[in-house]
């Protein structure tokens, strides 16, 4: 009896073990080959799901920002917290989660410089990936301030801020061999807390 294969679950798997192998080995030290040879399977097999290295590393990066937005947007929309404290274990989860994965940060960091040698640009796929996030912050500091918790401020600016705060933080970590997530975390908190009224 021939073996039956799931191939949305092969899929998801051969992302996932690409994104160890993209932390482990770099982007640009990374190929088909070694990410089959992780997988257990063979190299002509992974072109049947993916055209090239570079979609298996998109797709990859989709997939792990948009499972980390499903879970903020449940922390963003639970009941009994105050706005200013769902925004702080959003930012600190973004921040405890790039600590924990930094090689794959790094390698991402890769990507994105030697896209700039090349004369690309990763800013478009980058505003693409974190969208969501900022409509997230967006739509959080507007109950905030209609809430009373946060004072009068422009929703557009101070999203843009703290997203690019976030940003900043994340290309430390990818970047800086001693860097402290607690401390980048009290740095976030005081952003917001400054934000009440």
């Amino acid at each position: 009896m021939p073996k039956i294969i799931d191939h949305n679950k092969r899929r998801v798997d051969i992302l996932n073990q690409a994104l160890q192998v993209f932390a482990e080995h770099g982007y640009h030290e990374t190929s088909l080959s070694l990410i089959a040879k992780s997988c257990g399977i063979s190299r002509p097999t992974i072109y049947q799901y993916f055209r090239d290295k570079e979609e298996v590393f998109h797709i990859a990066v989709k997939k792990v920002t948009g499972d980390m937005f499903a879970e903020y947007s449940e922390i963003a929309f639970s009941a009994g917290l105050p706005v200013a404290q769902r925004l702080k274990n959003i930012c600190g989860m973004i921040i405890m989660k790039g600590y924990v994965n930094r090689d794959m940060l790094t390698a991402l960091a890769d990507v994105m410089v030697q896209r700039k040698r090349e004369g690309g640009d990763f800013s478009d796929i980058i505003m693409r990936r974190t969208v969501k996030l900022n409509i997230l912050f967006k739509r959080l500091l507007r109950y905030g301030v209609e809430a009373g918790e946060f004072r009068s401020l422009s929703i557009d600016d101070t999203s843009s801020q703290l997203f690019t705060l976030l940003e900043s933080i994340g290309f430390q970590m990818a970047l800086l061999e001693r860097f402290d997530p607690d401390t980048s975390i009290r740095l976030i908190n005081l952003f917001i807390d400054n934000l009440k009224d």
